[in-house]
């Protein structure tokens, strides 16, 4: 399941890119649109200014911006930042490995071949999907 502060940054990316190119926009406006509470979102388009995904202008007709197109920023992305592995086990993960403590064998367990699968079909969708793809299903 996705944090809030994943489905919060994810609505605040699409209200942005619903905007025009590089148009700064004041956290305030972004907040009250997107219905996300202000504190918290400072804290996610920092997060996002830090990665790159963001950018910001300061003082007056200043706020925050898209640094890349929707159509580049995948929603994988926002996913493994703000919530971490996308797999449902810590032994299928690609970015978070982790042996399951209860497991003898790797090789040996149908479990972990088969959340290998969902694993796989769950990034083919992500890493093809971006936030172009949020504001489409919005139009």
């Amino acid at each position: 399941m996705l944090s809030k502060k994943t489905k919060y940054a994810l609505h605040a990316l699409t209200y942005l890119a619903k905007k025009e190119a590089n148009e700064p926009t004041l956290i305030l406006e972004i907040a009250e649109n997107s219905r996300i509470p202000r504190k918290f979102l400072e804290s996610i388009l920092l997060d996002l200014k830090k990665q790159g995904i963001l950018n910001s202008k300061m003082g007056k007709g200043g706020g925050y911006f898209l640094r890349q197109t929707p159509s580049q920023i995948q929603i994988s992305t926002i996913i493994r930042l703000f919530n971490g592995p996308i797999a449902l086990l810590p032994c299928v993960s690609l970015n978070y490995y982790q042996r399951c403590d209860e497991c003898t064998d790797e090789k040996t367990c149908g479990l972990n071949k088969v959340f290998i699968d969902v694993r796989n079909e769950t990034l083919r969708i992500l890493e093809n999907k971006s936030i172009q793809d949020i504001v489409n299903q919005e139009l």
